[in-house]
């Protein structure tokens, strides 16, 4: 058998009895009065990774699927499906060259924080006003165009960059609030006779207003800022005399293997730093604990003194707020045009599916699983080209597969 047959076959293999155990064990489950809530799940996974091998006990002894087993099988298939690439493969980077390997996955957890950033706002969004913002994107968008042509002004070219993410912070939450009281506050005072259509259809109006008068403002033309914050030329060598951290103004090297770029690395640290910023802010302030409150019950929380509107247009403006700071941080990593928002948008969308809709948590883990999966698309495939116009593929697999074997993501709820 050729090599290159060799990852299609066991590819075919997973599919066929991936299929078969999601489809077969929910109805053994049913006809014994089981628990079937991870049949489907635990059926595919289980079926995938071991075939008939695994699925026929299964089928007979009907154990209690737990996370456990989901688990096992998820990394059985991932060291099955690396072997078969390996094989097929043999002379791939991805094969040969562990400090490329460390690499790219290094960088998938650092755009996968980012990605994490911009989910968060979305899902704060979703979990207080229970809409999804169509628009969400767009936020993404403008942050990074008002860090542009902050740092192309006069006025505030020799700012320090984090004016420019103040900036682009103020523009994208001041908007967002003012969407929010103009626009989505008459769902709540029983103005509008279908509110969860009426947020979808005036959400995408607003994201083609965005866009398009963007575009009219500054035109198509791609934009990209300077980096932020030039690493200064570190270098400590370790034990063994190789490079323990060697850093560049545009680049750190770690163990003299991992590679991050200036922009990512600085997007990342600046994603975090917002990340725990906003999680102190929901668990510790009066406000954060509100806007929990109001997410959970809003009408316990009016009870209790909390006002329900003034909530929702603070979570819609921060929600629009987080994602204008993740793009104002990634304007120096990626060229920069009115449309790029849209594969934004549609990353989040993946992000949030995958953790759970409304689950905090689950849209960090979500965005740092799409991140680590395209970057380890994007590394393994040997034509750059073409790997780069398969990224958004990435994610529709991955929420194709969420929505057919565990609809409620990680952490979602069974509505």
């Amino acid at each position: 058998m050729e090599h290159g047959a060799i990852f299609g076959w066991t590819m075919l293999w997973i599919i066929f009895w991936g299929i078969v155990g999601g489809i077969v064990t929910p109805r053994v489950y049913e006809r014994r009065n089981l628990d079937v809530s991870q049949a489907r799940l635990g059926g595919t996974a289980i079926g995938a990774a071991t075939g008939p091998i695994g699925l026929i006990p299964l089928w007979v002894f009907s154990p209690t699927l737990s996370s456990r087993w989901i688990t096992a099988a998820g990394l059985l298939i991932v060291a099955i499906l690396a072997v078969a690439f390996a094989r097929a493969d043999p002379n791939n980077l991805c094969v040969t060259n562990g400090g490329f390997v460390a690499s790219q996955l290094t960088n998938g957890i650092v755009i996968g924080i980012i990605y994490s950033l911009m989910a968060l706002g979305l899902t704060l969004i979703y979990s207080i006003l229970g809409v999804v913002s169509f628009a969400h994107g767009e936020f993404y968008m403008i942050g990074g165009m008002v860090v542009y042509y902050m740092s192309v002004s006069a006025l505030f070219e020799n700012a320090n960059p984090l004016v420019w993410l103040l900036g682009a912070a103020v523009v994208t939450f001041l908007m967002g609030v003012a969407f929010e009281r103009m626009f989505l506050r008459v769902m709540n005072t029983g103005q509008i006779e279908r509110p969860k259509e009426y947020a979808i259809l005036v959400t995408f109006g607003l994201a083609f207003f965005l866009q398009y008068a963007t575009q009219a403002l500054v035109g198509a033309n791609p934009v990209k800022t300077q980096r932020f914050f030039p690493f200064p030329n570190l270098d400590i060598p370790s034990q063994e005399s190789a490079w323990l951290i060697k850093t560049t103004s545009g680049n750190i090297r770690l163990f003299d293997a991992v590679s991050i770029p200036n922009p990512r690395f600085t997007a990342a640290a600046i994603a975090v730093i917002l990340l725990l910023m906003l999680m102190w802010f929901l668990y510790k302030t009066w406000t954060g604990k509100a806007l929990r409150a109001v997410s959970q019950d809003q009408q316990a929380a009016a009870v209790a003194g909390i006002n329900p509107n003034t909530m929702n247009t603070l979570a819609f403006g921060m929600g629009a707020m987080l994602a204008g700071l993740s793009g104002a941080t990634l304007v120096q990593v990626f060229a920069w045009l009115p449309q790029v928002g849209i594969p934004a948008s549609a990353r989040a969308f993946v992000i949030i599916v995958l953790g759970g809709m409304g689950s905090l948590p689950g849209a960090f883990l979500g965005g740092l699983l799409v991140g680590l999966v395209e970057a380890a698309g994007t590394g393994c495939i040997p034509d750059t080209t073409r790997a780069a116009a398969y990224i958004p593929a990435y994610g529709m697999v991955i929420l194709t597969l969420t929505l057919l074997l565990k609809p409620t993501g990680f952490f979602g709820r069974e509505l």
